[in-house]
């Protein structure tokens, strides 16, 4: 412990802690010693100049306001986010229950995702046991495969999970699901349809590499994908 002098005495230093412990408990301390809560001085934080203790207090207190606004902000774009991925969802729905029969499911969800969600590369695929929902149908967003097919162990991964996985895909996926030497797919959702193991996927590809990340929410495209479940009967 320290020597330090105070009006001529020379006394024992009390360690910081215990100086931050007993302001801690005794808040109205400054209250009762006005004047020395005007003598103290401290850096300011953003220069070498010294600022008293309240200013900075009101420094301090000024940026968490900002960085609480801030959030403020952020959390009520999310929510926008979220009511307008909501409708789009909303309208796919209605879309799907005024389909007539398989290919009007497949127009409808054709004109939803291209219109509403900004995707025109994508595609279901589904194995054969699901095949009778879109039974006759012909569409390039359309495929039915064997549900032995080598190319579905690309995919086990994603059918293990049951859950939508988002971000780049490798480039054998990628090839399956849209095709070599079409349009550029930066990023994909890949969402399983139906509750067997490998009854098939949806896949939405983006020439953006960052529209689809990992890091990004899945909840929404999980609800979309029990709506093409249902649809194409997977």
């Amino acid at each position: 412990m320290s020597k330090q002098t105070v009006r001529g005495v020379e006394v024992d230093s009390l360690p910081e802690e215990v100086i931050a412990e007993y302001l801690q408990h005794n808040p109205d301390f400054f209250e009762r010693h006005s004047g020395l809560l005007g003598r103290l001085k401290l850096p300011h934080g953003k220069g070498g100049s010294t600022v008293s203790l309240v200013e900075r207090q009101v420094s301090v207190l000024r940026e968490k306001h900002d960085k609480l606004e801030s959030h403020l902000h952020d959390l009520i774009a999310v929510a926008r986010d979220n009511d307008s991925l909501a409708d789009k969802i909303h309208k796919l729905s209605r879309r799907l229950i005024r389909a007539r029969n398989a290919a009007g499911v497949i127009d409808a969800l054709e004109s939803s995702l291209r219109e509403d969600f900004g995707a025109s590369e994508w595609l279901i695929v589904l194995a054969p046991s699901a095949e009778s929902g879109l039974h006759g149908v012909t569409s390039r967003h359309l495929r039915v495969v064997d549900p032995t097919a080598a190319e579905l162990k690309m995919f086990e991964t994603l059918f293990a999970s049951g859950k939508p996985r988002c971000g780049q895909i490798r480039d054998s996926q990628r090839d399956f699901l849209f095709g070599t030497g079409s349009v550029e797919i930066g990023s994909a959702a890949l969402v399983p349809l139906g509750p067997q193991t490998s009854a098939g996927l949806l896949a939405i590809g983006s020439p953006d590499t960052d529209r689809f990340h990992p890091g990004m929410s899945t909840e929404f495209l999980a609800r979309i994908g029990d709506l093409v479940s249902e649809a194409v009967g997977a």
